[in-house]
């Protein structure tokens, strides 16, 4: 048998219509073309689809299983059409984010939100880009943005900026360093640094400040909660070194004091990297314009680029 979607709406038109004269005018064809291809379709199947001579016109028992396959694949089909034309018209897609920075996850999600209910066909999910290498991941399309603060000179990927921030000193106030004015790459030779649990090519402090100084913390702890690591620095067990706009959003001001790394203290740029030919999709194109404005409206002290 060769059946199309035709044959599929056919039947089912007839089922709904319950004759031949009903059925031609909801699928917008004479009664003599719908007889002529309701004949090729019973020859095809080589069983009869209708009962004959019965009013209204009933489907056989054959016809009952092309019925029930119509009203399952039709539907579908439709969906697919649907989402095609979504695709077409820029405002249906797939947008699966994997975050270099795992501070980020506090930032992004109020971004995401906002996302969600603006694009609600967009297909949204994060990874975790520490996890694995997201940049290769995201030429070979299994991701389409990551959101990364080191930028690389890629074939085909953009590095969109988003903002700037200040990585800063954490440490609770009774800490001997708390009265320093900045806080130099020496200070932490008799420190535990409490860190994010990521390789140290991915924390700043080690690579803006620790390594091209050569200096070494007394020990390193690994905590995976921005909050738990904020409780620990305020009872005193341990230094951070944190984005601004994190600890913009936390509540325990009166436990630690912030101070900056180095004497000019240290800024550092956030990026969406996206795929070239993706970049100007009207979807990707907002979720950036919302990761720019999102750190502002949370009234953060970061300032958006380009």
């Amino acid at each position: 048998m060769h059946i199309e979607f035709r044959h599929l709406r056919t039947i089912r038109a007839i089922h709904q219509a319950g004759g031949l004269a009903r059925a031609a005018e909801l699928l917008n064809m004479t009664q003599s073309a719908l007889s002529h291809q309701v004949k090729g379709l019973e020859e095809q199947a080589g069983v009869e689809l209708f009962v004959r001579r019965s009013k209204p016109l009933k489907l056989s028992a054959a016809g009952q299983k092309m019925l029930r396959a119509a009203e399952d694949i039709l539907p579908r089909v439709a969906a697919l059409e649907e989402e095609f034309a979504g695709l077409r018209r820029g405002n249906a897609g797939r947008l699966h984010i994997a975050i270099e920075c795992h501070a980020c996850f506090d930032w992004l999600f109020p971004v995401l939100e906002a996302f969600r209910h603006a694009w609600p066909d967009v297909d949204v999910d994060i990874r975790p880009g520490l996890a694995f290498d997201a940049l290769p991941a995201l030429r070979r399309e299994e991701v389409d943005l990551v959101i990364s603060s080191d930028p690389e000179d890629l074939p085909g990927v953009d590095f969109i900026p988003l903002f700037d921030y200040e990585p800063v000193f954490v440490a609770a106030r009774a800490h001997p360093l708390a009265g320093k004015p900045f806080i130099e790459a020496a200070d932490f030779r008799d420190q535990t640094l409490i860190t994010y649990p990521v390789e140290r090519t991915r924390l700043d402090v080690f690579t803006q400040l620790l390594t091209p100084a050569k200096v070494e913390p007394r020990a390193v702890r690994q905590v995976e909660l921005t909050a738990v690591i904020l409780l620990l620095v305020a009872s005193n067990r341990g230094v951070a070194v944190l984005p601004d706009w994190v600890l913009r959003e936390v509540r325990y001001h009166a436990d630690y004091v912030t101070k900056p790394l180095t004497a000019q203290g240290l800024t550092r740029r956030l990026y969406a990297a996206v795929r070239t030919e993706d970049s100007a999709r009207p979807f990707m194109a907002h979720v950036l314009r919302l990761a720019r404005t999102e750190p502002l409206k949370l009234q953060r002290t970061v300032q958006p680029v380009g």
